[in-house]
């Protein structure tokens, strides 16, 4: 059966809301048991176990300081959605985006991929804006 947008939306902001919260706990909960994750760019791929998921968020949340989010557009298909904010906060350690030593405020765009299966999330893909995030931070390009 598939899920309405409004179900998708409805899981979506919850899983947002997690991470805003910094709740582990309730990111973990948003995702399925088999789940697939990524964030591009990053140092560690493509991840499955929730073990490994679950450290990359406490880094994540340890990283980085929300200030709020500006959404832009969300796309829908059959179980999956595309969502496209503007992600706006501060960043104390810029290793989390491949920025190491960095640390500064910054806006950037930031593209979600959800899949979802019985409700929760099976595949998470976020893909940053990886050279707004740089030029914020100060990083010398060759």
């Amino acid at each position: 059966m598939h899920m309405s947008r409004e179900q998708m939306d409805k899981a979506v902001n919850e899983h947002f809301g997690y991470e805003a919260a910094d709740d582990l706990d309730g990111v973990m909960a948003s995702l399925a048991d088999k789940v697939e994750h990524e964030v591009v760019p990053s140092r560690v791929g493509i991840l499955h176990e929730k073990s490994k998921i679950r450290a990359f968020y406490a880094n994540l949340f340890a990283s980085t300081k929300g200030e709020g989010v500006t959404p832009l557009k969300r796309y829908y298909g059959d179980d999956f959605m595309i969502d496209e904010t503007m992600w706006h906060g501060e960043i104390a350690d810029g290793a989390v985006f491949l920025c190491d030593g960095k640390k500064g405020k910054v806006s950037f765009r930031l593209l979600h991929i959800f899949e979802f299966k019985d409700g929760k999330v099976v595949r998470e893909q976020a893909w940053c804006d990886l050279a707004a995030i740089q030029r914020q931070l100060g990083v010398k390009l060759s």
